[in-house]
């Protein structure tokens, strides 16, 4: 049987670098609080807490002193700055650039288009850690939408600026695109393709995944798909792997693997999200390779 691992998956950019940053702050032997788990993939997290790195939430983040904190690849609003500020808490940045340049993007927006009336509108999960940040934003005056049912939510006739969470599908945000653009016409809007303004924020690394996998994991007889359950990017990649090939599953750690699932098989696929590190995709591959 032949065990193949996808040479695109593993950590994208701005989860290699937050991690980078965590181990290099470890290193120093201080004591390092991150703001909510580091990444979506628990071992991975399990593997830093050996290393010093300690997960909290807001709540106990709000009553800390005098400490380190990291902010993980996901970004915070501008309130949680502010916090650390007001109780001497050093924060260790790791942010992902691409979010970064995106909150920056989503307040130049809003600052401009309240002149006109306009509505920035968010593409994304309601609760997603990313999300929370871009809205903390423009003092949570934006408009969440998460499929073509939130249209309602959005004033047809005045201008719309649409962004995207940045582990969103392509395919989805398009869909809502193509509805509220339908939606406007109805309403009687003459021009909404000017009346809509589209921001293209989805991650590169993500959105160019989705064709990868299709052809991945239409080459292989069985996927074996690794993420964390919290992922929403291991969720959508997941599904990409599933429509294509129905002999998909989805493991978040070793023990998930059932044996049965590569009776006659010739050939095996090992693929994963952005937040799943390759050491785990590679340690599952060393154990299939030896059923």
């Amino acid at each position: 049987m032949v065990v193949e691992i996808d040479s695109k998956s593993g950590f994208c950019f701005g989860v290699q670098n937050a991690v980078e940053i965590a181990e290099a702050a470890l290193l120093n032997g201080e004591k390092v609080f991150s703001l909510g788990p580091i990444v979506h993939n628990d071992k991975e997290v399990e593997r830093l807490s050996t290393l010093g790195l300690v997960s909290i939430n807001h709540e106990q983040f709000n009553k800390l002193r005098n400490s380190k904190v990291l902010i993980r690849a996901h970004g915070e609003p501008p309130e949680t700055y502010t916090i650390a500020e007001k109780n001497n808490i050093t924060i260790i940045e790791a942010t992902c650039p691409i979010v970064k340049k995106l909150q920056s993007r989503i307040m130049d927006s809003w600052l401009r288009v309240r002149e006109n009336k306009g509505q920035v509108v968010i593409f994304g999960k309601a609760g997603h850690a990313e999300v929370v940040g871009l809205l903390g934003q423009i003092n949570n005056e934006g408009i969440l939408v998460s499929s073509p049912a939130d249209i309602d939510k959005i004033e047809l006739t005045r201008p719309v600026y649409l962004f995207s969470q940045t582990t969103m599908g392509v395919k989805e945000y398009e869909i809502f695109k193509d509805s509220l653009l339908s939606k406007m016409a109805e309403a009687g809007v003459t021009d909404p393709e000017n009346n809509l303004i589209v921001k293209k924020t989805i991650c590169g690394q993500v959105s160019n995944r989705e064709p990868h996998l299709k052809i991945f994991a239409a080459s292989h007889d069985t996927i074996i798909f690794v993420s964390g359950r919290e992922s929403s990017n291991g969720k959508m990649l997941f599904s990409v792997c599933k429509n294509v090939n129905p002999d998909s599953h989805f493991v978040s750690s070793p023990e998930e693997i059932d044996h049965s699932w590569f009776n006659g098989k010739k050939s095996v696929g090992i693929c994963g999200a952005t937040s799943t590190p390759k050491w785990l995709i590679e340690n599952i591959r060393d154990i299939i390779s030896n059923i």
